[in-house]
């Protein structure tokens, strides 16, 4: 059965997660990071390694990620798992560039600081404040990309509803009663039939996958 629980926990979204990120670089926060200082001026908060956390809050909520001296060329694969933070530190690494959407769900950053070469991801406008303080350049107060102008409602297709999901970047939400390919579906969507269908599939995998391993292991 270590087949099945292994492919139950790949199928299962953060089951074999939690704070993998907060551990990415060793030791606590640093108390010159932005996540040191935030988490020492807000009560109720307790570190895990490189994280600040809301204590007693179920589930603990991610409030600040400290990630600066760690020698980070690129981001780590597991920064999702930060998407809750509300300040975040990448300062003092040799990063070389932040790709589109690497905060992509971050939609409660409210400070992010980079080393003083980098952009703020979305760019400038995108926040309310952008300011380079030595070694630093502080990303603060994200803006909601949906208000505004209105440049960017466009994008989104009939029946769909601009909503922010991370530094400039947006998402089009269906409006009901729509669903589907940009939102041309109307009606409530099938949850009983697709969540059948899912674990139809799901449990078929698994236990061919099981099968599979159990066949080779009586095999000489």
């Amino acid at each position: 059965m270590g087949a099945f629980t292994v492919l139950l926990l790949l199928l299962l979204p953060g089951a074999a997660g939690g704070a993998a990120v907060c551990g990415y670089c060793p030791g606590p926060l640093r108390n010159a990071s932005v996540v040191a200082r935030y988490c020492a001026s807000r009560a109720g908060t307790e570190s895990e390694g490189r994280c600040c956390r809301e204590r007693g809050a179920r589930p603990e909520r991610l409030l600040g990620l400290d990630l600066s001296e760690c020698s980070l060329r690129g981001l780590p694969p597991g920064l999702a798992e930060a998407a809750a933070a509300v300040v975040v530190d990448l300062t003092e690494n040799p990063l070389r560039a932040l790709p589109d959407g690497s905060f992509l769900g971050f939609t409660h950053l409210r400070c992010l600081a980079v080393p003083p070469a980098l952009e703020c991801p979305g760019g400038s406008s995108a926040w309310e404040e952008v300011t380079t303080r030595g070694g630093s350049r502080l990303c603060q107060g994200q803006r909601n990309p949906c208000n505004g102008s209105g440049e960017l409602a466009w994008l989104c297709p009939e029946n769909a509803a601009c909503a922010p999901d991370g530094p400039g970047l947006v998402a089009c939400l269906c409006e009901s009663p729509f669903h589907g390919y940009k939102c041309l579906r109307e009606g409530a969507f099938p949850g009983p039939l697709f969540c059948g269908i899912l674990g139809t599939v799901t449990l078929a995998l698994a236990l061919l996958l099981w099968g599979t391993q159990r066949r080779k292991a009586k095999s000489p």
